[in-house]
């Protein structure tokens, strides 16, 4: 691509406009013949430091910004100037890969809880209906069926583009991404245009990075009010006090879904929560009732439910296809995923941890004891991951002590933080006593279950699918849900 098919008027640029551009890079060291290196001025490292390395290394037009370098006289290299280089990434990748978003269906989620179990459920809904359907999220990328390591929920602008390229040349339909809000404050999906947005809740977390919790909804508002298409439709939870002042703000077309609200456009009239099913029926816009059964269990996977079947109406979607496709869709790894290995107990694996999460996994736990396992106890092994806001630490302890018969407390991911020290900040939010310290995340996960008995459940919050444990900037093998297989098989041995 020529580098002038890449610029705005607004970039302040010097040398050869005329030059061949085969590759973009904001890693100097990943710098290949005709590369434009964008220097990145990010919080740990700044890449304008990287820029007479990325120039040796055969960079042949750099963009900097303004206000943090000052270039030399270079005739071999064009000089790119930009008030912001994460923007100027975001525009450069969108147009270099050719605009892909504006040949796909784009489909985005963001919330604090919600977005993967979403995202799957709404690829079964696209796949039984006969659609190629990628999709961009937390536990993997997938190009229809093929599968790709996900290193982010929603990747760096160039690496996302270089997705909806790839996925465009393979003949997909559809694309459903997870928008963190880390991507939406880091510009990762800018200039992408999405046809429909989801708003599943937001509830605190990712306060290291956000100031405060307005700054963290402003920030995902964003892909409501600058990145969905003037025709595009938001799907919007409305049962969260952020997802009603959402709609409030936005003038789209909006599709409201609620629990039993009846004033929502879709609604669950009614929902049974049994041992291996939830059924619901669900109201749409007054006119029609749907009847699901699904191997999805608990309240927080309703809502995912909704969300769905709301983009699917969206989507025009009929609705025999819809039902049909709920009673086939699997949980997704680690979102309220049952370990069974023949016990008499239940186990289950999720992802929570937020205080919200949290909250909603017990409490559907607790109602979902009420109907299949009256007598049992729930137990909880759970910790929070280091280097990340603090504050939700005690609240969560709270919550794990209130909602359940028994606690353990253990190390989750600690990062460059010791283990113990975060352990004591969830306690102290605690005033029962019915909790256990356990800081081995192996070992508290035997003695939950060995801990329990006949009709008891055992819940395992926090990391979910995660396959590793962060320990002192390394992530070692570690999955919560092989270490209690092998732990239940030795309990028949």
């Amino acid at each position: 691509m020529i580098l002038k098919e890449l610029l705005r008027d607004d970039f302040n640029v010097k040398g050869d406009t005329d030059r061949d551009i085969s590759y973009i890079s904001y890693n100097s060291k990943d710098i290949k013949a005709s590369t434009l290196f964008i220097a990145i001025s990010g919080h740990k490292v700044d890449g304008h430091l990287f820029i007479e390395e990325a120039i040796k290394n055969g960079a042949k037009a750099i963009v900097y910004e303004l206000d943090r370098f000052t270039p030399a006289d270079d005739a071999d290299t064009t000089w790119i100037g930009v008030n912001n280089s994460r923007d100027a990434l975001a525009w450069m990748s969108s147009r270099f890969f050719k605009n892909p978003s504006e040949k796909l269906k784009m489909i985005g989620i963001t919330g604090t809880n919600g977005k993967t179990t979403t995202s799957y459920l709404i690829r079964g809904i696209l796949k039984k209906y006969g659609k190629k359907t990628g999709v961009i999220g937390t536990i993997k990328y997938l190009i229809d069926d093929e599968e790709r390591a996900s290193i982010h929920t929603t990747p760096e602008a160039l690496q996302f583009q270089e997705l909806l390229s790839e996925m465009v040349n393979k003949g997909l339909e559809y694309v459903i991404s997870e928008v963190s809000s880390h991507a939406l404050a880091l510009k990762r999906v800018d200039y992408t245009r999405f046809d429909i947005a989801v708003f599943t809740n937001l509830s605190r977390d990712h306060l290291d990075f956000h100031k405060d919790m307005d700054d963290y909804f402003i920030t995902k508002k964003r892909l409501f009010t600058e990145l969905l298409k003037s025709d595009g439709i938001a799907i919007i939870n409305i049962d969260d006090v952020y997802g009603v002042k959402l709609s409030e703000q936005l003038k789209s077309r909006k599709i409201l879904y609620s629990i039993e609200n009846s004033d929502a456009d879709i609604y669950a009239k009614n929902y049974r929560l049994k041992f291996k099913e939830t059924e619901i029926d669900i109201v749409i816009e007054k006119k029609h009732e749907l009847s699901i059964k699904t191997s999805l269990l608990g309240i927080p996977n309703i809502y995912n439910v909704l969300s769905a079947t709301a983009t699917a109406i969206a989507l025009n979607i009929p609705l025999d296809i819809v039902q049909s496709a709920f009673s086939e869709i699997e949980t997704p790894a680690g979102r309220f995923e049952k370990v069974d290995e023949g016990q008499d107990f239940l186990v289950f694996v999720d992802y929570a941890h937020t205080p919200d999460a949290l909250e909603r996994l017990l409490t559907s736990i607790k109602r979902f004891k009420e109907q299949v396992s009256k007598d049992g106890r729930i137990i909880t092994v759970f910790g929070c991951g280091g280097n990340r806001d603090r504050g939700k630490r005690p609240v969560m302890g709270r919550i794990a002590t209130e909602l359940s018969d028994i606690a353990i407390i253990t190390s989750d991911n600690p990062r460059w933080e010791e283990p113990i020290e975060i352990i004591r900040e969830i306690e102290s939010g605690i005033s029962k006593d019915n909790y256990m310290i356990v800081p081995d995340r192996s070992m508290s996960l035997s003695i939950g279950t060995k801990m329990c008995k006949t009709g008891d459940i055992l819940v395992v919050a926090g990391k979910g699918h995660e396959d590793y444990q962060e320990i002192q900037g390394k992530r070692y093998p570690f999955s919560d849900r092989e270490v209690l297989k092998e732990t239940l098989k030795s309990l028949r041995r």
